[in-house]
């Protein structure tokens, strides 16, 4: 058994997007609020933290969609990711405030909301609720957007930034 199936097994967090339209559907017929949260994730840093909490806080469940490799490379530029998709969706998977983590390989979590209709799209602050790019989307069928976590003060390129410094 390879490395991440014994991570899933343990967690049982990682999930394909058929997976969790099959869940998503029995925690509406639950009643349970169900809330999206997306982003590259490339160095967690305490402000994708602070943003997953805050999110989880809004609704039951927290679906995280984490950026695949390709995508990253698009929105990012050369370089980047730092760490591959399944490294960063397994530290997602081992955070508390996540209930559920997919890789997504379009630029924008359109197709997710499409499928899954989560009651809130949760958007760190480096939006407002007019800019989030899918948000007539999640409107159209009564869902709403919300923008969550601390100032974005933090930077995964900072990071990157401050460790090329300190080695010269």
């Amino acid at each position: 058994m390879t490395y991440l199936k014994l991570i899933d097994r343990y967690f049982g967090k990682r999930k394909t997007l058929s997976e969790l339209e099959q869940i998503v559907e029995r925690l509406r017929e639950e009643g349970r609020k169900v809330v999206l949260a997306n982003g590259c994730f490339d160095i967690l840093h305490v402000g994708h933290t602070r943003y997953l909490s805050a999110a989880k806080s809004l609704g039951d469940c927290l679906i995280v969609a984490v950026n695949s490799d390709s995508s990253v490379r698009e929105l990012k530029g050369p370089g980047r990711p730092v760490m591959d998709e399944d490294a960063r969706a397994e530290i997602i998977c081992g955070l508390e405030a996540t209930d559920w983590v997919c890789v997504f390989y379009e630029l924008n979590v359109s197709e997710f909301i499409g499928r899954l209709r989560p009651d809130i799209q949760a958007k760190g602050t480096d939006y407002t609720e007019d800019n989030v790019p899918e948000r007539e989307m999640v409107k159209s069928y009564g869902g709403s957007v919300a923008i969550c976590g601390d100032p974005k003060d933090h930077a995964t390129k900072s990071v990157i930034a401050r460790i090329r410094n300190s080695a010269g």
